[in-house]
């Protein structure tokens, strides 16, 4: 009585906390709720301080609750007993309204009657809740469970840093990147090959590309088929016209004849063809198909990727047919063919096109053997580019199963695995492809090493170039690359493809990857790379094959010891060529290779065999011809192992000896002790040039050599370092004699945390000479030293070159941090190859903006999952807190107690150690445990920010609309009451009798079941993001009406409360019910009075916060589909079909959650856990399983599993609402209802 006492007496003032702390407070007896809310309602004080009256079990009762919920229940005797304890002895200590400090949660029993005096004393806080039930329009009415200020600061700061990373980021992406292709130039014509006639292919098409300026007959090129088939697959939006660049450069590849022989070391060179050399002319032709997929969206919907793929398989017969109609048909005209008809064929796809290929090779109507050889561009493999649709998501991992288990014998052992014949390689376009990453382009787990290999194009030789997911259809180098590879992967005697799957593997090896990995094996971390796993093969086959295996030049160029001019012997461990001299260089490796400098490195621009070669020797001779040295004692050329690398610009020369700089270096040797166990002797022969006019040659080759100890130049970087270099760099000096071989170990990825890497030249061995310029120096240093190399090595996209480093920021296309990245993936080691005559001082910065976009490639997907785990998080908050009778709070202010260090710890900690102890007891992926737990928590943590800011906007906006609402309504009620138009008449009377119709009030009277016939019709029919977003209609409107209602209220509190203020000024008290209506009458109900206007406004705000928390959940759940919508409109008028199964289910569960679940009585839903004695498992705990559930599917890749926990929780809701039916029909009273307050 005390405590309501002060209540009164400073109602009008201030809260004094020295008066509510000073006074002593005696506890009254209990009394029962409905008489303790007469004494409130008869007090003075004034109406916005009153709770809510609690509910009379015996008469009080909604009209719009059935006759079996008029019963007294035990939640209304709970709530009973809860508004009697803060009634007698006042509110609890804490606001947040948690079990833990609630004396009425902790036990089921009523309190004792009398507390200690610390126990009855209210709380300020709790009362100025209770207070200010409305802190004005606009504003949330649970702003104080969010600890105020420190919420709001929380709030911010995930703003403003994932603001900071989004801005960064894009910022970074929008750049245009760096292109170093050349175009491809062509005369295309397409040729349309017709279906037959009992086959209906009307929405797509078959082409035959046929290179050439000059008219053809279309009918007689067709007869004319005999070449080997290649189709192409077009991608995601493709057109059927980009295979040109392919196919005109195969064309003019067949007429010139293969490349140059190369006489550098490949990695198939130890398993060579038969005739141990490339033939000098193909055998065969190839003729390009192309199929025209309309240019569909095949990433986006899985329904039109397995349309796709069907397309795909009738194409791929209906070529084997063609050539069988072109073979007849010159029969019967007498022409003889000169080649077998082909058996199968070669399919080559782009992006998605690459997916199709493998979907159709597993396809149940493809013949046996039709295709036998799949190149892939820019493909997807492991998961598809945008994972957000159930039915792709579906599609990818069926299809990967099913190649998984064709590569696997059968029960009976006797027969040979489906897919054992089958040849897979794949081309990514490395660290400048947005849109594909390397990581989702490999083909681990999926094709064995024996049968395929992933290739970055930056690793491709004669390549070297990181391209765009467009670009890689158009690069020349890339193109005229593999136009020879398809072309040498034909067998010259039968004009077929290799029948041997070992052979073509061995092509594509030979053609595509580059020997710098197998160079680099004296590093620890590179020795067990990918790239030659499939050369390990001791098949019976590769024996055969590896006998013919030779490390010497081609007789042509071999030379003769009359051919060199006076030897030199090298006294110091650096060795030196600064011109095509004709001189024979002697090292002594025992003698230069001790004291630890074991290795050897040898960097130059002289092409291998004609401009240099370097032999190992047992001991020295006068002749270097082996055939005069006895077996046991036989030389070994080296040269052939020399790995070439792409070489920067040369500079210009005015006049030969003019030159200003050193030539960049275009091939590198790397000599290990083990290389040179057993030798004394090295030499480097290097080739002679004639004079030019009588002037010596201009110095414009370059060779530098040196023994070094690997240790002496390597720098081990950690995380610590790496991060404290992005506002302090990181500063390596390298002196003059330096290791030309630095080795640069860092311990995190590359492709998580790129690195600005800066080499300046300062000093080259010139003393200083009176007032020396700086630039002069510089020249005269890059006259003496070679630019320097980098080599950057990643175990999934492969070797990065970076020629003529001097500032670059060096970045790897890895995937780190993920649940299937391997150790090798988490490091990343630069090799940088600088030339010990001169001093370098490099710095490493890391690079924050080029951080933040590769965070974002490789984790957007999983912000996405996150988000959605984190809105049911925020249900979570609400559901327990309807479930603890104690105020709801709004969605924003959800997830902000979720943020603080406790909540954050258990919400978002518990699921990654969940789902790494899964992954250690189940798999053989260990991820690195630092780096997957910071990066997942920085993704929790941006989500929270882009779910904050879809909250604030939505809010916003419903807001605005709110506001808009009611004072239109306001005008339209004083405009209506003085209008006497008749055109206005006739028009309310049209709307009035409009309303009065029977099917409109049916449907008024029962919303959820129209709402619910035509969602599901839609999502099961027509397309699932149309009917999700009728479902947010409904949710946005349900939420309006009540945040109008609740400005309503407001409004005429606010009214009301200045008439009162007037008439106690005045002293002349007004009548409330005399005073004139408004609109604002029309939004509230008849018989609320201004005594209830704090319990009304309390349940439609907390109608409007629930409602909004269910909106942004299946808001997120929409956007999912909008993808698979887009590339549905775009079909609009062709033919569509029904949705896929999975995605309607999993919809209409959405669905009966958003009808079922979205108001705070579905908090009702409970049942006990097996085990624990009375204590029942509510919403929350769904909620919470959901949550953990979505987290754990964004960690593995796969967030559209989030919507299997909508669907479950949906159908959870539908199943106990159809128990509760039939628990009323039986008479069954007990219920779990909260009493909520609707009049």
């Amino acid at each position: 009585r005390k405590w309501l006492q002060i209540r009164q007496a400073t109602a009008d003032r201030p809260y004094s906390r020295f008066q509510l702390h000073s006074t002593k407070a005696a506890a009254p007896p209990i009394v029962s709720p409905q008489i303790a809310h007469r004494r409130l309602v008869s007090s003075k004080s004034p109406p916005a301080i009153l709770p809510p009256p609690p509910p009379d079990p015996a008469s009080s009762s909604s009209p719009e609750t059935p006759r079996a919920d008029r019963r007294p229940d035990r939640g209304a005797e709970r709530a009973a007993r809860r508004n009697i304890w803060r009634v007698n002895h006042g509110p609890p200590q804490d606001s947040t309204g948690s079990r833990a400090r609630d004396p009425l949660f902790r036990s089921r029993t009523p309190p004792p009657s009398s507390p200690s005096p610390l126990e009855s004393r209210p709380s300020p806080r709790l009362h100025a809740e209770l207070v200010s039930g409305t802190s004005g329009f606009g504003f949330d009415r649970s702003t104080h469970a969010m600890a105020g200020f420190g919420g709001n600061c929380r709030l911010g700061a995930v703003l403003f840093f994932s603001a900071w990373i989004t801005l960064a980021a894009l910022n970074r992406l929008v750049r245009p990147a760096p292109n170093g292709c050349q175009m491809t130039y062509m005369y295309p014509t397409y040729i349309p090959i017709h279906a037959p006639n009992n086959v209906s292919s009307d929405r797509y098409g078959l082409f035959l590309y046929h290179e050439g300026w000059k008219e053809i007959d279309f009918d007689e090129r067709v007869r004319k088929l005999d070449g080997v088939p290649v189709l192409f697959i077009p991608g995601n939006g493709g057109s059927y016209k980009q295979v040109r660049s392919f196919a005109a450069e195969s064309s003019r590849a067949y007429q010139n004849g293969p490349l140059e022989p190369s006489f550098y070391r490949e990695p198939s060179s130890a398993f060579e063809l038969e005739d141990s050399s490339l033939p000098s002319q193909y055998g065969r032709i190839l003729d390009w198909f192309t199929v025209d997929l309309e240019g569909e969206h095949s990433a986006m919907d899985g329904r039109i990727l397995e349309e796709h793929t069907e397309y795909v398989v009738y194409a791929i017969h209906r070529i084997l047919d063609q050539y069988k109609e072109s073979h007849l048909a010159r029969s019967k005209d007498g022409v003889r063919s000169t080649g077998n008809l082909p058996s199968s064929v070669m399919l080559v796809g782009h992006s998605m096109g690459g997916f199709v290929a493998r979907a159709a090779l597993v396809h149940p109507g493809l013949r046996k053997s039709a295709v036998e050889t799949i190149l892939t561009l820019s493909s997807p493999h492991q998961y598809p580019p945008v994972a957000l649709q159930p039915s792709l998501g579906h599609f990818f991992s069926h299809v990967n199963e099913e190649w998984r288990n064709g590569y696997k014998k059968g029960v009976s052992h006797t027969s040979s695995p489906k897919l054992s014949n089958v040849v897979v390689v794949s081309i990514s376009g490395g660290i400048h492809d947005y849109q594909i990453r390397s990581r989702l382009a490999a083909l681990d787990g999926i094709v064995p090493s024996t049968h395929g290999f992933m290739v970055g194009s930056s690793s491709v030789k004669n390549v070297w170039l990181s391209m765009e997911h467009q670009s890689i259809l158009w690069c020349n180098q890339l193109a005229v690359q593999v136009a020879h590879t398809l072309l040498s992967m034909i067998d010259p005697v039968d004009r077929q493809p290799f029948l041997s799957s070992q052979k073509r593997v061995f092509v594509f090896a030979k053609m595509l990857q580059s020997v710098v990995p197998q160079s680099l094996s004296w590093m620890n971390h590179v020795s067990g790379s990918q790239s030659s796993n499939f050369l390990a093969s001791d098949t019976r086959e590769a024996g055969e094959l590896q006998r013919n295996d030779t490390l010497f030049c081609p007789p042509s160029v071999l030379w003769t010891s009359d051919g060199l001019e006076k030897d030199l012997h090298i006294q110091s461990n650096l060795v030196t060529v600064l011109a095509m001299d004709g001189r024979r260089r002697w090292l002594d490796i025992k003698k230069l290779g001790s004291n630890g400098r074991g290795h050897f490195v040898f960097v130059t621009n002289l092409a291998p065999c004609s401009g240099v070669r370097i032999h190992l020797w047992p001991e020295k001779h006068r002749s270097s011809i082996e055939n005069e040295v006895p077996a046991s004692k036989r030389i070994v050329e080296v040269t052939s192992k020399m790995v070439h690398i792409p070489a920067g610009p040369a500079p210009k020369q005015v006049e030969p000896g003019s030159q200003t700089e050193q030539p960049p270096p275009s091939a590198f040797l790397l000599l290990s002790p083990e290389d040179m166990n057993g030798y004394n002797f090295m030499t480097i022969s290097v080739a002679s040039r004639q004079t030019i006019s009588g002037r010596p040659p201009p110095a414009a080759s370059m060779a530098v050599g040196q023994f070094f100890n690997p240790v002496e130049g390597t720098s081990a970087l950690s995380v610590g370092r790496i991060v404290h270099s992005s506002y302090s760099p990181e500063e390596i000096f390298l002196k003059e004699d330096h290791p030309m071989a630095l080795t640069l170990s860092f311990s995190v990825s590359l492709g998580l945390l790129p690195v600005l890497l800066s080499l300046r030249t300062t000093g080259c061995g010139i003393k200083n000479i009176g007032d020396q310029i700086e630039a002069d120096k510089n020249n005269l240093c890059k006259l003496r030293c070679f630019p320097p190399v980098a080599l950057a090595w990643d175990s999934v996209s492969g070797i990065h070159i970076i020629p003529n480093i001097y500032s670059e920021t060096v970045v790897v296309d890895s995937s780190p941090a993920t649940w299937d990245s391997h150790q090798g993936a988490e490091k990343t080691t630069v090799l940088v190859l600088a030339d010990p005559h001169c001093s370098y001082k490099v710095s490493l910065r890391a690079s924050l903006g080029a951080a933040t976009s590769r965070f974002f490639l490789l984790y957007s997907s999983e912000i996405l999952g996150f988000m959605i785990a984190i809105t049911l998080f925020g249900l979570m908050r609400q559901s327990l807190a309807w479930e603890c009778d104690s105020s709801v709070p709004s969605i924003l202010s959800a997830i902000e107690t979720n943020l603080k260090p406790k909540p954050l710890m258990f919400l978002c900690f518990t699921p990654i150690l969940l789902f790494l102890a899964f992954l250690f007891f189940t798999t053989q992926q260990n991820p690195r445990f630092g780096t997957f737990l910071f990066v997942t928590v920085v993704c929790y943590i941006v989500a929270n920010g882009f779910t904050i800011l879809v909250t604030l906007s939505s809010k916003l906006i419903l807001y605005v609309a709110a506001i808009l609402h009611v004072f239109a309504k306001r005008r339209w009620q004083s405009w209506e009451d003085g209008a006497h138009s008749p055109l206005v008449r006739q028009f309310l009377a049209f709307s009035f009798s409009f309303q009065s119709l029977k099917i409109v009030q049916m449907i008024k009277n029962n919303t959820n079941i129209a709402v619910a016939f035509a969602t599901i019709t839609l999502v099961c029919f027509v397309h699932p993001a149309i009917g999700l977003g009728l479902l947010l209609l409904s949710h946005s409107f349900h939420a309006h009406s009540a945040l109008c209602s609740f400005l309503g209220a407001s409004f005429r509190n606010i009214a009301q409360k200045k008439d009162l203020y007037k008439s106690k000024m005045d002293n002349n008290p007004i009548l409330q019910s005399k005073s004139k209506p408004d609109g604002l009458e029309q939004l509230l109900p008849m018989d609320d009075s201004p005594t209830a206007a704090k319990s009304f406004t309390d349940s439609q705000l907390e109608v409007f916060d629930c409602r909004h928390g269910i909106m942004i959940l299946h808001l997120l759940a929409t956007l999912m589909f909008v993808p698979s919508l887009i590339a549905w409109i775009q079909r609009i008028g062709v033919g569509q079909r029904f949705p896929w199964f999975v995605d309607s289910a999993l919809c209409v569960g959405v669905i009966l959650h958003g009808l079922l679940g979205s108001q705070p009585t579905a908090s009702f839903i409970s049942f006990k856990l097996p085990g624990r004695r009375g204590r029942e498992v509510g919403m929350s705990f769904l909620y919470l399983i959901g949550g953990f559930y979505s987290f754990i599917s964004s960690m593995a890749l796969a967030p559209y599993r989030a919507l299997y926990a909508m669907a479950i929780i949906g159908f959870i809701c539908f199943a106990s609402r159809i128990l509760e039916t039939r628990g009323k029909v039986r008479g069954d009273t007990s219920s779990r209802k909260r009493h909520w307050h609707r009049h």
